[in-house]
């Protein structure tokens, strides 16, 4: 049976206030305040509307747990990321009973589903919800331009039709990039200029030079495939530190999670790409 998560303890303790709004001084505008810790989050416009974030994330749950298998969620996780004293929050849910494995001929990795819930309340994001695939080796969490987004403007409380819609259609889909990701390592690179390949693929040039360097320590492990690019990208996308070369600037700005948001999303972009698509 799938874990009884309730608001208490699914949704973390700190994301458990009401939203309350204060006008401000310039016509059309008022704050989004923290209604348990009295905290200005924002200023948005005199219409803005939003859900808490507990409200949402209930739906959410609720909705997975009514629409999937218990075999499927029994052992379901979430990790929470917010940003601008929890203004946005991104919970990256993991379904690692649905699992598959991806093997090359130097190595083999399992893969397990994902469920990406965005929701913010000063303005910053629309609910959304992605769908995408960890890779349990090296924990690289993964979206494709394949995996479409259900998106919900804040004015409107979440409409769950469409997320009951792809939450069925998940398992097949799931399995479905996974005898993708098998292609990928299937697809041999040792005679390719995979160097070239990252920079018609990454335009800017110093990114593509770490890239490189990614990649061949990618193609160590994983050999020398398109999967072992993927990891690459992938890999950029999860992590932020000198073991990649990509770390992220010191900004002192509580933007972290929202940057390696649009990390995956780049690698989305990069991967529907017709550069990489095409390759060998």
């Amino acid at each position: 049976m799938p874990l009884d998560f309730t608001n208490n303890d699914f949704v973390p303790e700190k994301l458990q206030f009401d939203v309350e709004f204060e006008r401000t001084k310039f016509d059309g505008k008022k704050y989004v305040i923290n209604g348990t810790t009295g905290e200005y989050l924002g200023i948005v416009g005199s219409g803005f509307k939003c859900a808490p974030h507990h409200k949402f994330y209930q739906d959410v749950y609720d909705t997975i747990v009514d629409q999937l298998d218990d075999a499927d969620t029994s052992n379901m996780t979430a990790k929470w990321t917010t940003v601008r004293n929890n203004a946005w929050v991104k919970a990256d849910i993991h379904l690692p009973n649905m699992r598959s494995r991806v093997t090359t001929d130097r190595h083999s990795t399992d893969i397990g589903s994902r469920i990406i819930a965005l929701h913010g309340i000063d303005g910053s994001c629309s609910n959304m919800v992605w769908f995408g695939a960890i890779d349990f080796f090296c924990t690289n969490g993964m979206i494709t331009g394949k995996y479409d987004s259900i998106k919900k403007k804040n004015t409107s409380r979440f409409s769950l039709d469409m997320f009951i819609k792809e939450l069925k259609q998940n398992a097949t889909s799931f399995y479905d990039n996974v005898g993708m990701f098998q292609g990928w390592a299937e697809t041999d690179f040792s005679r390719l200029d995979v160097k070239d390949l990252i920079e018609r693929i990454v335009r800017s040039d110093r990114k593509a030079l770490k890239m490189w360097e990614l990649y061949n320590k990618e193609a160590a492990t994983r050999g020398r495939n398109k999967w072992a690019l993927y990891s690459a990208f992938t890999n950029y996308a999860s992590y932020a530190d000198e073991k990649n070369g990509f770390r992220l600037r010191e900004t002192g700005n509580d933007t972290v999670g929202e940057t390696m948001w649009k990390r995956e999303q780049e690698v989305a972009q990069w991967v529907d790409s017709a550069a990489f698509q095409m390759a060998a």
